[in-house]
């Protein structure tokens, strides 16, 4: 179910995503970078560790781009055996189409 209304004469595009994740601490956070990186429109991956346990890292994912494959990063974190706790941030910019 969606909340927005569809147009035809506007792009809206994801520009940057901020994560709050938990992966499992034998995944190596360049393999994860790396894999998010391929996702459509992802231009950069800046990963932060902010606590470790013994078989756990919570971590803060900051992706950043220009029409960021959305949907993708959930597919790809799971794929890699991570956690989405939440969405910390998002950045969202609306343009016309171009015709």
């Amino acid at each position: 179910m969606s909340c927005m209304g569809e147009s035809e004469d506007v792009q809206i595009s994801v520009n940057k995503v901020v994560i709050d994740s938990l992966k499992p601490k034998d995944l190596p956070l360049v393999e994860l970078s790396r894999s998010l990186c391929n996702i459509d429109g992802v231009h950069a991956v800046n990963i932060i560790v902010t606590e470790v346990d013994a078989r756990t890292e919570t971590i803060k994912i900051t992706l950043e781009g220009s029409n960021i494959d959305y949907d993708a990063i959930p597919k790809v974190m799971e794929r890699c055996g991570a956690v989405i706790r939440s969405i910390d941030e998002i950045n969202i910019t609306k343009s016309a189409r171009k015709r």
